[in-house]
C-alpha cells in the first residue's frame, strides 16, 4: 500500500507539474497578446493599423489569435473538468468557472478569458501543491523505512537484500546512522535509537538487550542485531501510514453539508447571472456582469475551509505522536466534558513490582515465588510480568506450565508438573474452594494501598505476593491541565482494590474513583456519565479497555507504538506514554475548530460582497478572477498555522519531563 501511495503522490505531482506548464505557456501567450496591442508595436513591427472590435478595444488581428490560443490552453482543463464531472452525474462548483470562460471566448473577449482561466488555474494549483504540502509528512514517513537491509545469515555472513522480502524470524544487522527495516527485538548490542517518527519522543531512547524497536526509526549510536517480528505493512510504521491515509480521507458533518447543497447551489447562481444579464439596459455589460457573477461565486475559499485546516491538524498531531484514525473523531475532542482513566498502565506505569511476599505457616518463600512465577509465565499482565521479573533476578528456575488459562481481571490457572496452580484475587479463589482460613491471622492483613496476588496449589493456599505500581510523573500535570480546559469530571477506574485505588485517585485529584470492577462492568461507568449529560473520552492502555474505549464518545489508547490492539481498539492513539498530549489534543481540537469558521465566515462574506459589487459595482471578471485566487490563498494560509500549533510547548513539556524507567524493587527476605 505504501508503495502504492507513493506512486499516487508522484502521479498528482506530475500532472500538477504538466498544468504549470500549459499554464506558464497560456499566460505568456495572453501577455504577449496586450503587447502586440500596442499601436506603436502594430505600426512598426508588423505595419497593421489597430483597429476597434465590437466592445470599443484598440486591438490587433495578431493580438486576438495569440490571445485565443492562449485562452484555449488555459480554459481546456477548466471546461474538460467540467464536463467530465457533469457526464458521471456530479454537479460540482467549477462549472461555474468554465461557463464564464466559454461566455467570454464566445463574446471574443479572448485575452479577458484567458486572464480569468489563469487565475483560477492559479488557484487550483494553490490548493494542490497545499494539498501535496500537507501529504509530504506522510510522504517522507512512507520513505522512513529503508529499501535495503543487512539479513544475519546461520553461519554469521551478512546478505543485502530487499526490505520487503523480509519476514518475521530473520535477524538484521542495523549499524550507527542506519535507519531499522522492520518491528523486532534485539537480541545483540546496545544502541540510542531516535523513535521521534513513530512516538513523537522529542529525546532519543536508549535501547539494550531484549528491547523493542520499530520500522523507520533511527539507530544513533551502537551496532544492534535485531531478531524481525514484524515486517512490511505489518509493522508499526506500516499501520501508521495505513491510518493517516485513511484520515485523510474522512469528512466531517460540516464537509459533507457543503456537498449536499452543491447541486442547488450551482443552477441558483446560473439562474441569477441569467436575471442580472436579461435586465440589463446594455447587454454587453450585462454578460460582463453575469461572466463576473459566475467567477466570484465559484466558493474555493469556503470548500477549503474545513479539508485544509483539518489535513494541518492531522499533520499536527501525528508530527507528535498523535495518531487520528477520523477527522470526525477529532472534532469531538473539543466538547469533551469528562474523561475516564484506566489506573494500570495509564495513570501509573503499568510496571508493577514485587514489594512483599507472604507465605502460608510451612511454605517457603522461594515456593511461594516459584509457583506463582512458574504459572504466571505465559501471561502479559503487569503482575504476571513482575512475577516472573523478579523470580529470574533472584535466580529461580522456572518451569514451563502445561496447559494455562486466564480469566481476565481475576486470574489465571495453570498445570505445575502435574500440580494444579491458581493465582489471582482472593475472592475468586474463594470462588474456586481454595481454603484461605490459613492466612486469617493479623500478620496476614492486607497492605494499604498494595496489590495482592493469591497463590494456590491442589487446592491449598501457599500464600500470597505484595505487588505496588508507580504513577506517571506527568499525569497529575495532564490532569491540571485538563481541568484548566474546562473538563468538569476526571474519573479513575481499575479492577484493582479499594485501597489502591484510593490512594492513586487522591494523588491525581480524581473527580471519582470506581475499582474492583470487571473489563465489562467498566462500561456502566461510560454510560452513567452519558446519561448525566457528558461526552466521554475513555483513555486506557488498549488491551482490557477495549471494550471501554469502544464505547466511548473519545476512545484513546496509550503507547500503543507496537501494539495492534491499542491501535485498533480506539478512536485516537498516543504513540507513547505522555499523558500531557491529552490536553494537547483538545487544544489542537478547539483551534482546528476556531480556523475552519474563520475560515468559513471570510468564504461567505468574500461571496456576498464581491456578489454585490459585481451586480451593482465596478467590479470586472479580471479583478473577480485575482481577488479569487487572493481568498483562496487566505483561506490555505490560514489553515497552515496549524501544522506549528503548540509546537513549542509540546517540546518543552516532553523535554522536561525526559524518559521514565521503574526497576523492580528488591524482592522480601522471605525469597532468598
Amino acid at each position: 500500500m505504501a508503495h502504492a501511495h507513493l506512486k499516487e503522490i508522484e502521479a498528482e505531482t506530475l500532472r500538477a507539474s504538466g498544468l504549470l506548464i500549459g499554464t506558464l505557456m497560456g499566460g505568456m501567450l495572453v501577455v504577449s497578446s496586450f503587447v502586440l496591442d500596442s499601436p506603436w508595436l502594430s505600426r512598426t513591427l508588423f505595419q497593421f493599423e489597430p483597429v476597434a472590435n465590437a466592445t470599443g478595444r484598440v486591438h490587433s488581428p495578431y493580438s486576438d489569435a495569440i490571445a485565443l490560443i492562449g485562452a484555449v490552453l488555459l480554459g481546456a482543463p477548466l471546461v474538460w473538468h467540467a464536463i467530465k464531472c457533469l457526464s458521471h452525474g456530479h454537479m460540482h462548483m467549477d462549472e461555474l468557472v468554465a461557463l464564464a470562460v466559454v461566455a467570454a471566448i464566445a463574446l471574443g473577449e479572448y485575452q479577458e478569458a484567458g486572464i480569468i482561466a489563469f487565475f483560477m488555474i492559479l488557484s487550483n494549483l494553490i490548493e494542490t501543491r497545499t494539498a501535496l504540502g500537507a501529504r509530504a509528512s506522510i510522504e517522507s514517513l512512507l520513505r522512513l523505512t529503508p529499501t535495503k537491509a543487512h539479513v544475519v545469515r546461520s553461519d554469521g555472513k551478512e546478505e543485502i537484500v530487499e526490505a520487503r522480502v523480509l519476514k518475521p524470524g530473520d535477524v538484521v544487522r542495523v549499524r550507527p546512522g542506519d535507519n531499522v527495516p522492520a518491528d523486532g527485538e534485539i537480541i545483540r548490542g546496545e544502541s540510542t535509537v531516535n523513535q521521534a517518527n513513530i512516538t513523537g519522543e522529542s529525546i532519543p531512547v536508549d535501547k539494550a538487550l531484549g528491547s523493542e524497536v520499530f520500522s523507520g526509526t533511527s539507530n544513533l549510536t551502537g551496532v544492534l542485531d535485531i531478531r524481525v517480528t514484524k515486517a512490511g505493512g505489518d509493522t508499526t510504521l506500516g499501520r501508521v501510514q495505513k491510518l493517516i491515509l485513511n484520515a485523510e480521507k474522512t469528512r466531517i458533518p460540516l464537509m459533507r453539508l457543503i456537498d449536499r447543497y452543491a447541486g442547488w447551489y450551482t443552477p441558483t447562481i446560473c439562474m441569477l447571472a441569467a436575471v442580472v444579464w436579461f435586465f440589463a439596459e446594455d447587454k454587453t455589460v450585462g454578460i460582463q456582469k453575469a461572466i463576473t457573477m459566475l467567477i466570484i461565486a465559484c466558493p474555493c475559499a469556503l470548500v477549503l475551509a474545513t479539508p485544509t485546516a483539518m489535513v494541518a491538524a492531522l499533520s499536527c498531531a501525528a508530527r507528535l505522536g498523535i495518531l487520528i484514525k477520523n477527522v470526525v473523531q477529532l472534532e469531538y475532542a473539543r466538547s469533551l466534558t469528562a474523561v475516564i482513566f484506566d489506573k494500570t498502565g495509564t495513570l501509573t506505569t503499568g510496571e508493577l513490582s514485587v514489594t512483599q511476599l507472604k507465605p502460608a505457616p510451612g511454605v517457603e518463600g522461594v515456593e511461594l515465588l516459584w509457583s506463582a512465577a512458574s504459572a504466571e509465565q505465559m501471561s502479559k499482565h503487569p503482575a504476571a510480568l513482575a512475577l516472573v521479573a523478579v523470580a529470574k533476578k533472584a535466580r529461580i528456575e522456572l518451569v514451563h506450565p502445561e496447559k494455562f488459562g486466564e480469566t481476565a481481571g481475576r486470574g489465571i490457572e495453570a498445570d505445575v508438573h502435574g500440580d494444579s496452580v491458581i493465582v489471582g484475587r482472593r475472592n475468586w479463589l474463594v470462588d474456586k474452594g481454595v481454603d484461605l482460613s490459613a492466612l486469617s491471622g493479623p500478620d496476614y492483613a492486607e497492605p494499604e494501598g498494595v496489590s495482592l496476588l493469591y497463590v494456590a496449589r491442589n487446592g491449598k493456599c501457599l500464600g500470597w505476593v505484595g505487588l505496588e505500581d508507580r504513577t506517571r510523573t506527568e499525569a497529575r500535570l495532564a490532569i491540571e491541565e485538563l481541568r484548566k480546559l474546562r473538563i468538569q469530571n476526571i474519573s479513575m477506574v481499575t479492577g484493582d482494590k479499594w485501597s489502591v485505588a484510593r490512594r492513586v485517585g487522591a494523588e491525581m485529584g480524581c473527580t471519582e474513583v470506581q475499582a474492583e470492577v470487571l473489563p465489562e462492568d467498566k462500561l456502566h461507568l461510560v454510560d452513567d456519565l452519558r446519561r448525566r449529560g457528558h461526552r466521554v473520552a475513555v483513555v486506557g492502555d488498549g488491551v482490557n479497555d477495549a471494550p471501554m474505549l469502544a464505547a466511548s464518545d473519545l476512545g484513546i489508547a496509550m503507547g500503543a507504538a507496537g501494539s495492534d490492539v491499542a491501535i485498533n481498539s480506539a478512536s485516537i492513539a498516543l504513540m507513547n506514554n505522555d499523558l500531557m498530549r491529552l490536553p494537547f489534543l483538545i487544544r489542537l481540537s478547539r483551534a482546528t475548530t476556531k480556523v475552519v469558521w474563520q475560515n468559513i465566515l471570510f468564504g461567505v462574506a468574500f461571496i456576498v460582497v464581491m456578489m454585490t459589487l459585481a451586480v451593482w459595482g465596478p467590479l470586472t471578471p479580471i479583478v473577480a478572477a485575482a481577488a479569487h485566487t487572493v481568498a483562496t490563498a487566505f483561506v490555505i494560509f490560514n489553515s497552515a498555522r496549524l501544522v506549528r500549533f503548540g509546537e513549542e510547548r509540546a517540546v518543552d513539556v516532553v523535554s522536561y519531563l525526559g524518559p521514565i524507567s521503574v526497576e523492580p524493587a528488591p524482592v522480601a527476605a522471605a525469597a532468598a
